[in-house]
């Protein structure tokens, strides 16, 4: 299976891979909450926002198109949120009749909608930059330097990391399906609806019987290598003087945003 499968790790030399882990981990949680936190159509917050974001991910030494990709996967969960358009009262845009329904489109619905989308997009890129300019482990030690739980880091690390363990191990499984599936030429292989449902069941308890299992023998396997619940590094982070200017200027940055946004909704 390919390494990059899950991780979107970009490894370079720019100033943003430079900072240490809780700096980015920080600035995110920041941007993110600062999206959250602005109001219906401060379109110009939001365009601040994203020149802050294409500002980062400039120095970070990302490509626009890399960013764009990766970050278009928040749409399709944004639009479930597309019946506040016929929900929000407001001024009629317009109207739709669907059968015995008619669905009134309101200006204020539209506003609400689409600031879901830009919440949703935005938040997506920030995190994208995170995870493209910051190793995995280095983001799980960062959160234990921000008094995090360790039991949920671990649970956190330990989940990102047999991922690739259960992906082989479904593989392998598919694989071996395959191979005990003959297929006329021309012809499709499997058998009904109802052959395909219980053999996707029967791969599935497979697939957790094995998980289960490996799983029970790696953590005899780290207890007897003296694992005590909390994940070790060779990196030591230490907080310099730019990775403190850096989260200071992202800070301002956000409190200005949120200064645009919540004054021109004022007015």
């Amino acid at each position: 299976m390919h390494a990059n499968l899950f991780d979107s790790f970009q490894d370079g030399s720019s100033l943003i891979h430079k900072l240490d882990p809780r700096v980015k981990i920080l600035g995110t949680i920041a941007v993110i909450l600062s999206n959250t936190l602005l109001p219906d159509g401060a379109w110009l917050a939001f365009a601040l926002t994203w020149l802050t974001i294409l500002a980062i991910n400039y120095f970070a030494g990302l490509s626009f198109r890399y960013l764009i990709k990766r970050s278009l996967i928040a749409i399709p969960f944004a639009l479930a949120a597309v019946t506040v358009i016929f929900n929000l009262p407001g001024q009629v845009v317009s109207t739709y009749s669907i059968g015995r329904w008619t669905l009134v489109v309101t200006d204020q619905g539209l506003i609400r909608f689409t600031t879901i989308l830009l919440r949703s997009w935005l938040s997506v890129q920030i995190a994208v930059i995170l995870i493209s300019t910051t190793q995995f482990p280095d983001i799980a030690h960062g959160m234990r330097h921000l008094k995090i739980p360790g039991i949920l880091v671990s649970i956190i690390a330990f989940m990102y990391r047999y991922l690739y363990l259960l992906s082989d191990e479904t593989i392998r499984v598919l694989r071996a399906r395959d191979s005990r599936s003959a297929r006329l030429p021309e012809k499709k292989s499997g058998g009904s609806l109802g052959w395909q449902a219980r053999t996707a069941g029967n791969l599935a308890g497979q697939l957790f019987l094995r998980s289960y299992e490996r799983s029970d023998r790696v953590y005899n396997a780290m207890l007897a290598r003296g694992f005590q619940g909390e994940l070790l590094t060779m990196r030591a982070h230490n907080m310099s003087a730019v990775d403190w200017s850096s989260l200071l200027l992202l800070f301002l940055l956000v409190l200005l945003v949120q200064f645009l946004g919540h004054l021109i909704w004022l007015v």
